[in-house]
């Protein structure tokens, strides 16, 4: 496969996301932002949390006989036991981070996705499959609509994105919740997963929420015209674009958001490999 790729940081301290790449494999995620004025039960922060877990996210899935859900699993208990001696890992508050991947697997294309990223597959004939896991929005309900009540950069604003972490953190990784990459292992089972045949997918965008928000928060793409995007600019004038439409409405007046910008993170894949391995 080839992939071309772009990350930068939004309004936060330090960029969340991170991608990864190896021959056969893509792994991106999105580390969840902890407002400051919340406790957080890891020295080390998420920043470093999602570079330890792509990291080792990669390296699993280069062994075909490790689905991509046992990939997860171990990679979550690997990270945990890298800081566990000086971390309060048995606490809600510690990092987490949406994960979306792919991984060529002879005539397949193996995927998935946990949380909020997107997965865009063109199918050709069949035309464009996306896959995203929308569980988060479907908690906390009222501390949601809430938070994206404008405008946004305000010490109100902030109070009420605080408040809605605050009750996301408790249906974390719970039934009733939802599921995400943090400490808890078994997240992995949750996870929306499948193949499909490498001969069917003519190209693939892997992409952060802050990357796929012209079209799924904005309206002003469709798929189809973002993947025309990565495929003739590139991942860099996906984010370009989406810098200057949330320039264009700072405050989230057209557009609610809980920040004015987001990290943005954007793989495209193309030149999949029937019977590569």
């Amino acid at each position: 496969m080839q992939v071309s790729m772009a990350s930068t940081q939004g309004v936060g301290t330090a960029n969340e996301d991170t991608v990864h790449v190896s021959p056969t494999g893509v792994v991106v995620l999105d580390g969840l932002s902890a407002p400051k004025d919340l406790p957080m039960g890891c020295v080390h922060g998420t920043p470093w949390f999602v570079r330890q877990l792509g990291t080792t996210l990669i390296n699993l899935i280069g062994d075909d006989e490790v689905s991509l859900r046992e990939a997860l699993r171990s990679a979550i208990a690997e990270v945990n036991d890298l800081h566990r001696d000086t971390c309060a890992l048995d606490q809600e508050a510690v990092p987490a981070s949406t994960v979306v991947m792919i991984r060529e697997r002879g005539y397949f294309l193996d995927y998935l996705v946990l949380s909020d990223n997107v997965l865009v597959l063109d199918l050709g004939t069949a035309g464009i499959k996306t896959i995203v896991d929308k569980r988060v929005e479907e908690v906390a309900a009222d501390e949601m609509r809430a938070a994206l009540q404008g405008p946004t950069g305000t010490p109100e604003h902030a109070a009420r994105v605080s408040q809605l972490v605050t009750v996301q953190r408790r249906l974390r990784n719970k039934p009733g919740g939802y599921w995400i990459a943090a400490t808890d292992p078994a997240a992995a089972d949750e996870a929306i997963t499948g193949s499909v045949e490498l001969a069917r997918v003519q190209q693939a965008a892997l992409l952060t929420d802050g990357a796929s928000r012209l079209v799924d928060s904005f309206g002003a793409l469709g798929w189809a015209e973002l993947l025309t995007l990565l495929r003739t600019e590139g991942p860099v004038a996906l984010i370009t674009r989406t810098r200057e439409a949330e320039l264009a409405d700072p405050v989230g007046e057209r557009w609610p958001r809980f920040k004015r910008s987001d990290d943005a993170t954007a793989a495209y894949v193309s030149a999949l490999q029937e019977g590569a391995r």
